[in-house]
């Protein structure tokens, strides 16, 4: 019996099983990948600027940060396993998974995000041939792509990222989208738009032409474009059905994710929200706003175990458990 499982291992989830380790809980942290990031693993090389007091990180680099800080307490750690209903207990709650296992906790916080990210697929039959050569559906690393032709189906936000992102990188950058605008910030349409960025409107895949890798595509029947390096952004399908398979109710928000409190209460008592799971009056959708969720889920999940409890944790900065390990950073840095 745990005294908080926390479902998802994106930056709310790690960071909520950090802060119950500074509060002394049993945690356990459950993920349907195979590796901790959640969501972010969908854009390891994208630069992130707006985590407080830090400088601008890779993806990939915020990852291992936070996962580093979220084992300090060895809370128990359970990947490759979906989480696909929660039964009530006399004494808790009951998680059952898709690989016929079972979790038994006193709380639980649902750190989800938007759900389970499938990347929404070209629909072509030679599609999987091509998955583990040059067919992509993120971009996990840019040099990969220096001095290559790509090409970037797609006109959302995260498309006209990529392309900006890679037209100083490679050779040449394509973008094809099926209307004759684009959506995302206007700043980053105009940027696209006046670089060397080569747009192709009204237009869509409908063949991909190789062997062992893409060596062209075709656009609306017609016309053969020669690539070297195929981007595939058309979104992602969610899979958010945790809810819905569950025995106890828990009310929705009418426009996306768990109706909540600020603090992050859900209605049923002794389970919480935190990060992209959890909508209420005032939410930011920021990494920052995650942490804040998570430490305030934590923070009512204790008290829910211990009505007596102080209502938060001490500052690290006084917390016994780092005066070990501060005189060790202290040496390092000679002070």
């Amino acid at each position: 019996m745990y005294d908080v499982t926390i479902v998802g291992t994106g930056p709310a989830g790690l960071y909520a099983a950090f802060y119950s380790g500074l509060r002394g809980m049993k945690t356990k942290l459950i993920d349907s990948q195979a590796v901790l990031g959640g969501k972010i693993h969908a854009y390891p090389e994208k630069m992130i600027w707006d985590v407080g007091g830090m400088p601008p990180l890779l993806g990939e680099q915020l990852i291992t940060h936070l996962s580093e800080q979220a084992v300090l307490f060895d809370p128990t750690v359970v990947l490759n396993s979906k989480v696909e209903g929660i039964s009530q207990q006399d004494d808790g709650f009951l998680l059952s998974t898709e690989n016929g296992e079972n979790h038994s906790t006193k709380t639980v916080i649902l750190a989800t995000g938007s759900g389970i990210l499938t990347p929404k697929k070209v629909g072509l039959p030679e599609e999987e041939r091509f998955v583990h050569t040059n067919l992509h559906y993120t971009v996990k690393s840019l040099a990969r792509f220096k001095d290559k032709a790509v090409l970037i189906s797609g006109g959302g936000k995260s498309a006209v990222d990529w392309a900006n992102t890679l037209e100083p990188i490679a050779k040449k950058v394509y973008v094809t989208y099926r209307k004759d605008h684009f959506t995302g910030h206007e700043a980053d349409i105009q940027k696209l738009l006046d670089s060397s960025v080569e747009v192709i409107y009204e237009s869509v895949i409908t063949g991909l032409n190789g062997t062992e890798k893409i060596e062209s595509v075709t656009l609306n029947h017609t016309e053969q474009l020669p690539v070297e390096e195929v981007i595939i952004n058309h979104g992602y399908d969610i899979q958010n059905d945790l809810i819905e398979k569950s025995d106890v109710v828990i009310n929705m928000h009418p426009e996306y994710g768990i109706q909540g409190t600020s603090m992050g209460e859900t209605s049923v008592p002794g389970i919480y929200g935190a990060g992209d799971a959890i909508n209420y009056d005032g939410k930011v959708n920021l990494i920052a706003g995650a942490f804040h969720d998570a430490a305030n889920a934590v923070n009512r999940a204790k008290q829910f175990i211990e009505p007596t409890a102080v209502k938060t944790a001490m500052v690290s900065s006084h917390h016994e458990s780092f005066k070990t390990k501060n005189k060790k950073i202290y040496a390092e840095l000679e002070l």
